[in-house]
């Protein structure tokens, strides 16, 4: 899956995107924003010159406000501006995109581009005056500044899960829908961009780092810090962290919900946006994944699943128990509870929820399974359907560039870092170890990973070429060459 399916996947889905497919509405949905930054996470590394020319057309529609046009046209590179900029977790992928490219392949360069946003006229025969870096600034800047009551970050239309709609409710229970004010001005907020905010600043802080730009870079930490403490005063319920709130203020994703009291994207983000790793929750958050939301077959989006249509949460309540964003199995959401459980060092765990969803381990299952057993799927139904275990749509999912990030960086901890190759694996404890040819900046490097312990994560020694190194980061050669790298574990 590794070494051909799942890269193979990434070149389709980067190639298309979501703009055609037998499971979607053909040429008129057009490149997706958040889903094309997503997919060059898986990408970078195959061709970096259109990984690179991509990150650019997807920055130039961003709005000079800091919002993005959600879909645009890949001939035209227009923003389709009838799905305007009201996803408040679009801007913020952009971060990880730019940043996972520059670590790739060390060109900084691409942060000086001139990049204009979409509702900003150059006149002919000038180019824009704003670049990819003040692009990531502004994203930065926007989910500090749209804030709701709770100081969490507003969620707009909706956030990732995107049939979440929180800026709906209905004053008497037979009247028809109000909206919570404009859009722009709702107060719903989402606990997820709170945690992919955290995860982006610490993305900011890093890149600031390396450039040499100590005064930027504690700006960036600053933003984090207080985002964070928001986080761990406004979010965590008890046993995990809330999902959102909505326009009227009240929890979504808490105990004292009838219905979804515990959703699977807050508990991911929280952890990898570092919440929880100092006082417990984030093991507890996901001790709460396990208990309530993981099956055999992955692990469902929330429980118990909505049995009702409720107005004030949206088309989320609209799907039967099981299926899709009602307790359905997104894939996607999966692999980030699988690299939260390799930043906490769990890699029986993380490596047994990665075969949960894997289309290669469904070969006993087919028959309910019933799409290809070499590509991942969008969704499978959760344990509420009747139809439990069966996939569908496959191919073109957010989920090929993020479960390549859980193999080759989380699990194989295989990581490209602005100084060289990191290697810090998180693999289960039967291994013995692994072997791994890795291309990187022009050299080969030669990895062999060994586990004589039968532990899960920790690096006691590491060689190259033979000599001892300090530390787990191997720097890359000033010219291309190919490198024997030895990791014990232990």
């Amino acid at each position: 899956m590794l070494n051909t399916w799942n890269q193979y996947q990434c070149m389709a889905t980067f190639n298309l995107s979501r703009s055609a497919s037998l499971f979607e509405t053909g040429i008129g949905r057009g490149m997706g924003f958040r889903d094309s930054n997503q997919d060059l996470l898986g990408f970078v590394h195959m061709i970096p010159e259109r990984a690179r020319a991509r990150i650019l057309d997807i920055a130039a529609t961003q709005l000079s406000d800091g919002t993005c046009y959600h879909q645009y046209q890949p001939l035209t590179k227009q923003g389709n501006a009838d799905v305007g900029g009201d996803f408040y977790d679009d801007h913020l992928w952009l971060v990880l995109s730019t940043t996972a490219y520059v670590r790739e392949t060390g060109d900084l360069s691409i942060l000086d581009e001139p990049c204009g946003y979409a509702d900003v006229a150059v006149p002919d025969g000038q180019v824009a005056t704003s670049t990819l870096l003040d692009h990531l600034e502004l994203s930065f800047a926007y989910t500090l500044a749209m804030r709701g009551p709770h100081d969490l970050p507003r969620s707009g239309h909706a956030d990732w899960s995107v049939c979440r709609h929180l800026n709906c409710f209905s004053t008497e229970p037979n009247e028809s829908f109000q909206l919570a004010g404009d859009v722009e001005g709702s107060q719903a907020e989402s606990v997820m961009i709170a945690g992919l905010f955290l995860y982006a600043a610490g993305e900011m802080v890093r890149l600031y780092e390396h450039l040499e730009r100590p005064d930027d870079a504690r700006r960036m930490m600053a933003g984090y810090d207080d985002m964070l403490a928001v986080m761990e005063t406004q979010a965590w319920d008890g046993e995990w962290y809330t999902r959102a709130f909505d326009a009227t203020g009240a929890p979504v994703g808490s105990q004292i919900n009838d219905e979804g009291q515990i959703y699977i994207e807050s508990q991911g983000w929280a952890v990898l946006g570092g919440a929880g790793l100092t006082n417990g929750r984030a093991r507890r958050a996901l001790d709460s994944v396990a208990e309530h939301l993981a099956t055999e077959n992955g692990i469902v989006l929330q429980q118990p699943a909505y049995t009702r249509y409720q107005l004030e949460l949206g088309e989320i309540t609209s799907y039967p128990p099981g299926v899709k964003e009602n307790a359905g199995i997104f894939c996607h959401n999966n692999s980030w509870i699988h690299l939260a459980h390799c930043v906490l060092g769990d890699g029986d765990r993380a490596f047994e929820y990665y075969l949960s969803v894997c289309p290669s381990a469904k070969q006993d299952q087919i028959d309910t399974y019933r799409l290809e057993p070499y590509v991942y799927a969008q969704t499978i139904d959760g344990k509420d359907s009747l139809t439990f275990g069966q996939a569908k749509n496959s191919w073109l999912t957010g989920t090929a560039a993020w479960t390549f990030v859980v193999l080759s960086q989380g699990i194989l901890g295989i990581k490209p870092d602005y100084d060289g190759l990191r290697i810090d694996p998180c693999i289960p404890a039967t291994w013995d170890g692994f072997e791994v040819t890795r291309r990187f900046r022009g050299s080969t490097f030669q990895i062999a990973v060994r586990n004589p312990d039968h532990v899960s994560s920790g690096v006691r020694e590491t060689r190259i070429n033979g000599e001892v190194h300090t530390g787990t980061t191997i720097p890359v050669p000033d010219a291309p060459s190919r490198v024997s790298v030895e990791v014990t574990l232990g």
